[in-house]
């Protein structure tokens, strides 16, 4: 289910970016939004009210979906991170016993 939500955030976050990239901003933008580049589809005042509609509405899924997301995958069993679980018990440590060396070999004549 997270992953299908993740894959159709995605779509929706590369829709907003184009979309955004698309409408006109004081200084021209990309120059798609005005009439001369749509032919005569639609007027520079529809294309503009098309694009910050569309904008809102990919907004608001965006943040619907983020927000879906992160609920989500905020419960679960246990720490998922090395950060938020207990160091582990460290086991007694074996004295140490120095080791004799062996004894030397006499020789049998």
């Amino acid at each position: 289910m997270a992953t299908l939500l993740l894959i159709i955030h995605l779509f929706v976050t590369l829709a907003l970016i184009g979309v955004v990239l698309l409408q006109r901003s004081e200084g021209g933008g990309l120059g798609v939004g005005s009439s001369q580049g749509m032919g005569s589809f639609m007027t520079g005042r529809g294309t503009a009210n098309l694009l910050t509609r569309t904008t809102a509405v990919l907004g608001t899924m965006f943040f619907v979906l983020s927000i879906t997301l992160a609920l989500i995958n905020r419960g679960g069993s246990g720490p998922r991170s090395i950060l938020d679980s207990p160091p582990p018990a460290a086991a007694p440590a074996a004295p140490a016993v120095p080791v004799a060396p062996p004894p030397p070999a006499v020789p049998t004549n």
